[in-house]
């Protein structure tokens, strides 16, 4: 099949087509192995730390050398699949998503995993945003909606069962299986994409590549992880300066940059990424936490840990897709401002849990309703940040959306046990993990709650793309609507009649 532009209103794949089912399929497939190991190396974290005979640092690495090359590069990858192919870089991060998870699964010791992890954050960088990214440039208009639903609930589906794999993996053949379950995941997903994807790209893409930008944007985030983890003043600083350095550099590069600013000049944009920042920001430390105080406090084995966690997956299977549905009739404000504050009651409800917690009563309520609200916000969320764009922004939007999740949660996992006071021994302990536990959650809970304002507060009206430079017209309209039987004046080449819009990616 040839290219298509992905400045078309899509390729007009229907979702009930083998064809639309095969590329659900392949993009749930990829982005979940992503997903499924952002969450599934919580539970195993006890375990690593036992046998590397590691601090609490170490394991903060563990989990956050993944997310700063994720974070710092995944709008780079996000603009390779704009300009060479979706599919391509989609197969191609898949395939360096399984080699690095092959080398974490063999690593003889923490200094090797820490640095696989962030090998693994490359691939995920360069799969990620292309899942999406190929759902929103293939699907008909009319299924886009339920297919990012279907999307975001399998892949919700893949971060929260990660704790009970990890848990079954664990308790089982071991640790290192966690990250030897990607390798057999991907020899499925690539032969599938490569046979039944059809390719997309943006064909006006064009320029040099933000490398210098890519560089920066990792570089700030991972001196500010380290400046939290290790309590090293300088390293903070330093990262301040360098995220001061990359906004000039954005700036100057304008369209050719990784962030061009032209895309935040559509408000929906700008406030669903603040939203993404605090709503991920909270679930990142919570899942990171949570893992952990059911384990070394509560008592409950590796298996059992991820078993307790699965309500929010069956929630998320069986309503994240109509949860897009209901989302794109209601617009964006209703499901996240109710999704953010139902999760920060859940996350309270776990204050509840301490040592010999009764799963039917202290554990699985809290579960429940966190689960509710991560059905009801995490479709319309993806859905608003890809509504608020045009299509041949894709791409783009997909990168700095998960860029703005991974770099919140890297800094809360770094931040929180700062915050709280936690030791460098701390999760072999009970008594103190389990106190600032407590500490922790109303910190999360505050954090969500935040963004439930910022979602009340500035997504209203229905969501429309913003314009950027290059546009024939603007958003609104120019001239008055044509009246019924009148026929639009004759336009030139290249340009749409006035008092129409243009539809999605024409702009």
């Amino acid at each position: 099949m040839s290219d298509t532009a992905g400045a078309a209103p899509g390729l007009g794949i229907r979702l009930a087509s083998g064809t639309g089912r095969w590329i659900v399929l392949t993009t749930v497939l990829g982005s979940g192995m992503a997903l499924l190991d952002s969450t599934v190396v919580n539970v195993a974290l006890p375990h690593i730390g036992e046998d590397l005979g590691t601090d609490l640092a170490a394991l903060q690495w563990t989990v956050n050398a993944y997310m700063v090359t994720l974070a710092g590069l995944i709008l780079l990858g996000g603009a390779l699949g704009d300009r060479y192919g979706r599919r391509r870089v989609f197969v191609i991060g898949v395939v360096w998503f399984a080699a690095a998870s092959l080398l974490c699964g063999l690593a003889p010791n923490a200094a090797v995993l820490v640095a696989a992890r962030a090998l693994q954050g490359v691939g995920g960088a360069l799969l990620t945003p292309g899942s999406l990214a190929l759902i929103q440039a293939s699907f008909h208009a009319d299924d886009r909606a339920r297919a990012v639903g279907l999307w975001s609930g399998f892949g919700g589906v893949g971060a929260a069962i990660g704790p009970f794999v990890g848990g079954w993996l664990v308790d089982g053949p071991g640790w290192r299986w966690v990250f030897l379950l990607n390798v057999p995941l991907a020899l499925v997903c690539v032969p599938v994409a490569l046979r039944h994807v059809p390719e997309s790209r943006d064909q006006v893409a064009h320029g040099r590549f933000d490398v210098l930008g890519a560089v920066l944007g990792a570089a700030g985030l991972a001196l500010v992880t380290y400046a939290l983890i290790a309590q090293v003043w300088w390293a903070g600083a330093a990262g301040i300066l360098v995220g001061g350095w990359f906004v000039l550099v954005e700036r100057r590069r304008g369209e050719d940059a990784m962030v061009p600013p032209s895309i935040f000049r559509s408000r929906a944009f700008t406030a669903v990424n603040l939203v993404t920042l605090c709503v991920y920001a909270a679930f990142s430390g919570f899942f990171f936490l949570s893992a952990l105080q059911l384990q070394v406090v509560a008592g409950y084995s590796a298996l059992g840990a991820g078993t307790a966690l699965l309500p929010t997956t069956v929630l998320m299977l069986l309503f994240s897709a109509k949860s897009g549905e209901l989302g794109e009739k209601t617009g964006p404000r209703l499901p996240l401002t109710v999704g953010p504050l139902l999760c920060a009651a859940g996350m309270l409800l776990m204050l509840r849990v301490g040592q010999d917690a009764s799963y039917l009563t202290e554990v699985l309520p809290a579960l429940l309703v966190l689960g509710l609200g991560m059905t009801a916000l995490v479709a319309p969320l993806t859905a608003t940040v890809l509504a608020s764009v045009d299509v041949s922004r894709a791409g783009l939007a997909s990168g700095i959306n998960n860029a703005a999740a991974r770099a919140a949660g890297l800094v809360a996992v770094a931040a929180l046990p700062l915050l709280v006071g936690m030791g460098p021994e701390a999760y072999r302990s009970a008594e103190e993990f389990g106190a600032t536990f407590r500490r922790a959650m109303p910190i999360c809970a505050g954090v969500l709650v935040l963004g439930a304002v910022l979602a009340w507060t500035t997504l209203r009206g229905p969501v429309r793309p913003g314009c950027h430079p290059g546009c024939k017209v603007h958003c609104g309209v120019s001239a008055p609507p044509l009246e019924p039987g009148e026929s639009a004046p004759e336009a030139p080449p290249g340009e749409r009649p006035e008092g129409r819009p243009s539809p999605p990616g024409k702009s």
